[in-house]
């Protein structure tokens, strides 16, 4: 081989490194693209296939879809997350999600023995634990007291202003993690009224008169708020069970997976509000599970928005807004999503596993419309003349509700 053709072969090998390098940094595109039939065409300026990815529906929606719809879809990753010892705590109010003004969310992580410090809030709150174990305890206004453990499923209600506190326990996730919703979209964890916060933001001498102490026996008192915090590890329940007025007259705390389900073909749905929670005065609550390919029917609620927490699986929603406006979303575990007021709606299974997902509502009682009932029981003539169908499909609808129909 001669100098010139070795000179050739090294520069021939390092370039084709170097293609193969860029190649490698910069990935196939992926995920789907504008192009429905003739209508749309493909994007040629910067993308991010992997978001493309997660919302096909997004990027290449179906016929249809039509007109301007608000986003109503949040993911909690996407959500600032507020890290603490021993716990971590992001949000999803209608800073992050506008058009979510009747309730907001938060996700909360505490390890074993970690204090949600001893707070209250404006709003009333609704709690589902996701993974865990936890101790919860409140105290009413009558000096009235409430304790409880609580695990995965169970879920709590405080409502506003009663002063309440949280506490991971040892469980199979070393703590907790849970889902609280709040009763006001405008709702902010960092405007809790925390009791360290108080007292650092209270002149010495009236915390001295007011607990009838000297002043220097408060000198250790923190200097600011705690927020999450390591605490002692609480002792049985049966001992945190303090006198007081007694117990609160309707307690804080449900166990909603062991409420006897709506069982369809499709998939289960569980309705806890005030009926059988009755702490639970302002918001109503469905659990609801899909097989693979199952719906959501078909269907819109009277009494209120809905706010929804994807728990596992993966859905796709298409909400009819009137004035021929639809949007077409699609979910996975971890997001939110949100129906406004009386607009029509479904959810599919799109994924191999159940979907699993909460509705929530800000009301006292759980309430919808169903698309199939309102047809079968409305006179068959006048439907048919609506939709020209024939009336083998209206003798087929159920007269009853069927909330979740297999796929």
């Amino acid at each position: 081989m001669t100098l010139i053709s070795r000179r050739d072969t090294l520069a021939a090998a390092a370039a084709s490194l170097v293609t193969t390098a860029a190649s490698a940094q910069t990935p196939a595109p992926s995920g789907p693209t504008p192009i429905r039939g003739r209508n749309g065409a493909d994007i040629v300026g910067p993308t991010n296939p992997a978001r493309q990815a997660a919302e096909p529906f997004t990027t290449r929606p179906p016929k249809t879809d039509h007109g301007t719809m608000p986003n109503l879809k949040w993911s909690f990753t996407d959500s600032h997350m507020r890290l603490e010892e021993g716990g971590w705590a992001r949000q999803t109010t209608i800073r992050e999600l506008p058009v979510s003004t009747a309730m907001a969310g938060v996700n909360m992580r505490l390890k074993a023995g970690v204090a949600r410090e001893m707070h209250w809030h404006k709003e009333a709150e609704w709690s589902y634990m996701l993974k865990g174990r936890a101790r919860i305890t409140a105290v009413d206004q009558a000096g009235r007291t409430f304790v409880d453990d609580v695990g995965e499923g169970d879920l709590w209600y405080f409502p506003s202003g009663i002063p309440h506190s949280i506490q991971g326990l040892e469980s199979e996730v070393d703590g907790c993690e849970f889902l609280l919703v709040f009763d006001d979209g405008h709702f902010s964890e960092d405007s809790t009224f925390l009791i360290t916060d108080w007292l650092a933001h209270t002149p010495r001498d009236i915390l001295a008169k007011n607990f009838g102490v000297p002043e220097s026996a408060l000198a250790q008192l923190p200097d600011k708020e705690k927020y999450i915090f390591p605490a002692p590890m609480p002792g049985p329940l049966a001992g945190d069970r303090t006198g007081g007025a007694g117990p609160v007259p309707e307690g804080f705390s449900y166990r909603m997976l062991a409420q006897e389900p709506i069982r369809t073909k499709g998939g289960t749905v569980r309705i806890t509000d005030s009926k059988v929670f009755p702490a639970s005065k302002t918001i109503a609550a469905a659990l609801v599970e899909l097989e693979p390919g199952a719906l959501r029917e078909l269907h819109w609620h009277p009494n209120g928005d809905e706010w929804q927490y994807y728990l596992s699986g993966q859905g796709r929603m298409t909400v009819f807004g009137s004035e021929s406006k639809a949007r077409t979303f699609d979910y996975q575990a971890g997001d939110v999503g949100y129906v406004p007021f009386a607009m029509g709606h479904y959810i599919e299974n799109t994924g191999a596993t159940p979907l699993r997902f909460l509705e929530l509502f800000r009301s006292p009682a759980y309430a919808d419309v169903s698309l199939n009932q309102w047809m079968a029981l409305t006179p068959h003539a006048l439907v048919r003349a609506h939709l020209t169908i024939d009336e083998s499909v209206l003798a087929g609808l159920p007269a009853g509700k069927t909330p979740v129909v297999p796929g």
